[in-house]
C-alpha cells in the first residue's frame, strides 16, 4: 500500500484547482502543507498525494499515479469530473481486459501532463 506520493509542477494554483475538482467524487480533500505545496488526502484510506512547486519548466517528468476507487461508478464520475477540470483524456471508463479480467480504469493528463488514473480491479 502507499503511504504517499510527491509530484512536482509547473503552476501549483492552476493544479490545486484541478485536483480539487478532480478528487472531489473520490472523497478526497486538499489542504495547504506549508508554503508551496499542498496534500490530497482521503479519510478512508490514508493515501497521501503531496504536491509541490517546481522551478522546472514543462515537460517534467514521467509520471503515472493509480487511485484505487471503490465502484465504476467512481471510475466514471472521476473521468468526467477530471475533464471538466481541464484534464486530457488519455482513457474513456472502459474495461482493460490486458490489465486483468475484471480491471475497469480511465486515465487522463493533469496540467502537466501527468497521467492520472482511476481504477478498480474486482474479484
Amino acid at each position: 500500500m502507499i503511504d504517499h506520493i510527491t509530484i512536482e509542477v509547473s503552476d501549483l494554483d492552476k493544479s490545486k484547482l484541478f485536483y480539487e475538482q478532480a478528487f472531489a467524487p473520490l472523497g478526497y480533500s486538499l489542504s495547504f502543507g506549508k508554503e508551496g505545496v499542498f496534500w490530497a488526502f482521503s479519510i478512508g484510506n490514508g493515501c497521501l498525494f503531496e504536491i509541490q512547486r517546481t522551478g522546472e519548466k514543462p515537460p517534467l517528468t514521467h509520471l503515472h499515479v493509480a487511485f484505487r476507487v471503490k465502484s465504476k461508478a467512481e471510475v466514471d464520475v472521476f473521468h468526467r469530473a477530471a475533464i471538466e477540470a481541464g484534464a486530457a483524456d488519455k482513457g474513456a471508463p472502459g474495461p482493460r481486459p490486458d490489465y486483468g479480467p475484471n480491471y475497469y480504469a480511465c486515465f487522463v493528463l493533469d496540467p502537466d501532463g501527468y497521467n492520472i488514473e482511476a481504477m478498480i480491479n474486482e474479484a
